[in-house]
């Protein structure tokens, strides 16, 4: 395991400043994040990646695919704004992580993730089998460029992901269908911990966010994001058990603040998550 730290980026962005900020925190990958779907289609921006990549030496790990329209992050809204499983954006944003392959593709990157949504606990609830067609298309599309899909953790409970995955490669056979663990979300969302998550659902894990956060305090809002280490997340536990199920993937450290007070944060974690590696 290594550690590396995820970019935000839109066709505006100085991608050579970026990674000349991960050479100066001492890392070596990052994973990538666009939810701008022009600059899924702008191949200046293309170029200007590929040409940072070789410069700098960065592995991107993953390519992140964020999505169109209303997105409200919490238990009420969210359930009607967030990934695939509201019907009222589904197709678009279906088309928007199709598009999202394609440019992960031509930055030669394997790993392509995203929130899913608020899956139904419940295989009988209609949206559960039409968000499965939605990812079964996303998961061909993949398979067809040489991916991997990862569901993001977090709004759905690991016995649910688990169950969509195996769904999926019923239809589609196994091998391009995992999870990229942030483990701060199944916290922040209330649906696991993710110790104990690795138990249910360890051996599709193929990316990890370094994350920490709390517990939700009520039945409307998120629980908070913190510096990695001032949360809930058991992170000695949590990089004890990556290693006993096997995990050998990089930790991509996600801080979801700006400025100074981020790079701080992010600089923190390194120092705590190389100590834990090494241990």
């Amino acid at each position: 395991m290594k550690v590396g730290v995820l970019v935000q980026f839109t066709s505006k962005t100085d991608i050579e400043a970026k990674f000349t900020e991960l050479k100066e925190l001492g890392v070596d990958s990052c994973q990538l994040v666009c939810w701008d779907r022009p600059t899924l289609h702008d191949d200046v921006m293309v170029e200007k990646i590929n040409k940072a990549i070789e410069k700098f030496g960065i592995r991107v790990t993953a390519f992140w695919c964020g999505w169109e329209g209303r997105r409200v992050w919490d238990f009420y809204e969210g359930q009607l704004t967030l990934g695939l499983v509201p019907t009222d954006y589904r197709v678009e944003r279906m088309k928007m992580i199709l598009e999202g392959s394609d440019f992960a593709k031509k930055i030669h990157v394997t790993d392509l993730a995203t929130h899913v949504g608020f899956m139904p606990e419940n295989p009988y609830d209609p949206k559960y089998e039409e968000v499965l067609v939605a990812c079964k298309t996303i998961v061909a599309k993949c398979k067809e460029n040489g991916q991997n899909f990862l569901f993001e953790t977090g709004q759905e409970t690991p016995v649910t992901l688990k169950r969509a995955i195996q769904d999926i490669e019923k239809a589609l056979g196994k091998g391009n269908v995992g999870i990229n663990l942030d483990p701060a979300n199944l916290l922040m969302y209330g649906k696991a911990n993710p110790v104990d998550a690795l138990e249910v659902f360890g051996e599709y894990v193929m990316g990890i966010h370094g994350k920490d956060g709390k517990y939700p305090t009520d039945g409307h809002h998120l629980g908070d994001e913190v510096p990695l280490g001032q949360g809930k997340v058991n992170y000695p536990a949590f990089i004890a058990k990556l290693k006993e199920v096997g995990y050998e993937g990089d930790i991509t450290i996600e801080r979801e603040i700006d400025g100074d007070e981020q790079k701080k944060d992010i600089r923190m974690a390194k120092d705590l998550l190389d100590k834990l590696i090494a241990e």
